[in-house]
């Protein structure tokens, strides 16, 4: 049984949590791939709002397994809290939530570090959200890192006393190394391992080749956006991971020839949190009403959200290195209101018109050529199907269409599940 993939396309935040909430009864496990609780997912239902961090989001459902794999990376004392926030909807976590042996820990240095090497680089921050991602991804392929298969052996404290002296020296080297609480910090993460330790371990990899062989249907889920991948996103503001459709092999133990369905979601038009370029952001008060209309705050950190309109060249860019064969729009109902609506088709370079992503996006003579649309009025919040779509607004979802060569599948109109419209 191949294995279908959940990506965003974008730098985050393009809904990917509701939407694997939605697809979760079509399914029989929910596999993360990568990423850690610097990944924010947002699901709303029956008036509730739901953040999860490392959990993956098919968790409210009682039919579906749901794993944590190989390529996620786990802070203990946030998981620790997930799951008391999971408590008061009787979610049976000890049958439903599997963990990977192979998934790497964030101990509290490594946050300790995050934060120490953010503050040191000045005004070029990248925009960490200082969870620890980076050092415990660096110690991972320096080979140093621990393992969730670690805290079941006899030698897990000492490692756990070698790699922290490790970190302590490091962290000597920055100004103002003294100022953290580390016995508060390590009581939290205690807790958090013991919480690990009461779910199931499992060799993950094993675990999906099985659910394979006994034709499960599996969907991997993607956290952060492609344009945020470690060697395809606006390096060097990216993530630690590999964000993209290979992430999910490398972070599941799926073979490429297994991979069958590639779902990408896009927002309508485009946000990003923290440093880095970003092309059509907005300045004025259209971006301002995408912010306040689409609440574009990080479910994560808070921080607010740059937002700008729609961007094809790094859509396509997505599309391409991803293999998708499906897409999912989000929030079209933020876009109600605007007179017009612009898409960017194409960069004015100092080389002259480019219509593939440069090398470096960061370079000050990029400048986008945008196509003009004809916006809508009409409220979308409330619509049931597709023949309900005003006029102007199933123009704009026919010309994304067109432009990116990919069946929108999905329309979005709200955060709540319900507000999710499947196009034939």
């Amino acid at each position: 049984m191949a294995v279908d993939l959940l990506l965003g396309l974008q730098w985050g935040d393009e809904g990917k949590g509701k939407i694997v909430d939605v697809l979760t009864t079509h399914y029989d496990i929910i596999a993360r791939f990568q990423g850690g609780p610097n990944a924010g997912h947002t699901l709303e239902f029956d008036g509730i709002k739901h953040v999860l961090h490392t959990i993956p989001s098919g968790i409210f459902h009682p039919t579906a397994l749901n794993l944590i794999g190989n390529g996620v990376v786990i802070d203990p004392a946030i998981f620790k809290k997930e799951i008391e926030g999971l408590q008061p909807f009787n979610i049976d976590i000890a049958n439903k939530l599997l963990i990977s042996k192979k998934a790497h820990l964030i101990l509290p240095t490594h946050r300790l570090l995050d934060a120490a090497s953010e503050a040191a680089k000045g005004k070029g921050k990248i925009g960490s959200t200082l969870k620890g991602i980076g050092p415990t991804y660096m110690d991972k392929t320096g080979r140093n890192g621990i393992r969730v298969g670690d805290i079941l052996t006899d030698q897990w404290e000492a490692k756990y006393q070698l790699l922290k002296e490790k970190h302590l020296k490091l962290l000597a080297g920055y100004p103002q190394n003294d100022t953290f609480d580390l016995n508060a910090l390590e009581a939290e993460f205690m807790a958090g391992i013991a919480i690990i330790k009461s779910c199931k371990i499992v060799d993950s990899e094993q675990f999906i080749y099985e659910a394979q062989a006994q034709g499960k249907k599996i969907l991997a889920e993607g956290a952060q956006g492609s344009l945020l991948d470690i060697d395809f996103g606006t390096y060097p503001y990216v993530t630690s991971s590999t964000t993209t459709a290979a992430g999910a092999c490398t972070g599941l133990g799926v073979a490429p020839n297994q991979v069958k369905e590639v779902l990408g979601i896009f927002k309508a038009y485009a946000t990003r949190v923290g440093s880095g370029p970003f092309p059509t952001e907005l300045f004025d008060e259209n971006g301002a009403q995408m912010a306040k209309v689409g609440h574009e705050f990080g479910a994560t950190t808070g921080r607010p959200r740059r937002c700008g309109w729609i961007d094809l060249v790094a859509l396509k860019y997505a599309i391409q290195i991803n293999g998708v064969t499906q897409l999912m729009m989000m929030k079209g109902d933020v876009l109600s209101g605007f007179d017009s609506i612009k898409a960017c088709t194409a960069y004015t370079t100092s080389g002259g018109t480019q219509e593939h992503l440069p090398y470096d996006l960061s370079d000050p003579s990029i400048a986008p050529v945008y196509t003009t649309i004809p916006g809508w009025e009409e409220d979308l919040t409330g619509l049931k199907s597709e023949a309900d779509f005003p006029e102007n607004f199933r123009k704009y979802v026919a010309y994304l269409e067109e432009q990116l060569a990919t069946p929108i599948k999905i329309v979005s109109v709200g955060p709540d599940r319900e507000q999710t419209i499947f196009r034939s």
